[in-house]
């Protein structure tokens, strides 16, 4: 579940059974804070760090049982204690977000699996967690979902990510199909934009699919919420498919009319 303004997937949805909401909630304000933190406003790199640093600080505190500083830790101290939920997988997305402030590209695809497995894998492990479903057969099902839906979310992504400095695409791959830097600022979608588009919507979609038997595995709302993850980031991969990739012009989101569909696929 990717964590990057994850407009496009459901988060704590009515799907979900009422029990799990605020926790989930939660998980994901945390997430969502901590990421604005590497990502929103104009502030200095190193008050970013900092900032994480703090977040850091109160996750000592939750692990070592003293009393968080500020709410939302003392809430989560709360949720993490009865449901056991992970604090090494807290640590993981501070990592990546971190990580968002310190590394602007990526040599190859197994760097930015890398970053995926700390940036979105760790949600769907408390996820799991939570749901007292964390076999490793259904991690290694929910990281390949949770990966897939990060990398979408880069494709998406990749004009404002430039904007930040950063480019996610793995650079040997933009060299092989001779792909460059010069065409994301320009918003040059022509020469051999559309076929290195092509490969990573094709193998996006390939993880996508091999984490799909978690929505099987799953039972009732649960199942049916991870199917309706699965549909939404499979829609994206059309979408961006059917305008050739051109992600300057045509970002890919989804709409309302595409949520009926999307639920009648996940049923």
């Amino acid at each position: 579940m990717a964590i990057h303004h994850y407009e496009n997937f459901p988060v704590a949805s009515v799907l979900l059974p009422p029990r799990f909401r605020d926790a989930v909630a939660l998980i994901y304000a945390f997430a969502r804070q901590a990421d604005d933190f590497a990502d929103e406003g104009e502030v200095p790199d190193a008050e970013r760090l900092a900032r994480l640093a703090r977040f850091g600080e109160e996750l000592d505190c939750v692990e070592q049982g003293r009393n968080p500083q500020t709410p939302l830790f003392r809430s989560l101290a709360v949720v993490i204690a009865r449901h056991g939920l992970p604090v090494a997988a807290f640590r993981d997305l501070l990592s990546a977000f971190a990580q968002d402030v310190t590394k602007k590209r990526y040599g190859n695809f197994a760097e930015v699996l890398d970053y995926c497995a700390r940036s979105a894998n760790p949600v769907g492990r408390l996820l799991l967690t939570l749901y007292g479903a964390a076999t490793p057969e259904n991690l290694a099902y929910s990281n390949a979902v949770c990966s897939s839906l990060q990398i979408i979310n880069f494709l998406q992504d990749i004009a404002i990510d430039y904007r930040k400095g950063r480019i996610y695409m793995p650079q040997d791959e933009m060299a092989r199909f001779a792909v460059t830097e010069n065409q994301i600022r320009t918003a040059d979608t022509g020469g051999s934009w559309w076929p290195f588009m092509k490969f990573q919507i094709e193998r996006a979609r390939e993880l996508l699919w091999s984490g799909s038997p978690l929505g099987r595995i799953l039972a009732g709302r649960i199942g049916l919420e991870m199917r309706m993850i699965i549909q939404g980031g499979d829609r994206v991969l059309t979408k961006l498919a059917r305008v050739g990739g051109d992600i300057h012009r045509h970002r890919p989101v989804l709409r309302w009319f595409d949520w009926p569909l999307m639920f009648l696929r996940a049923v």
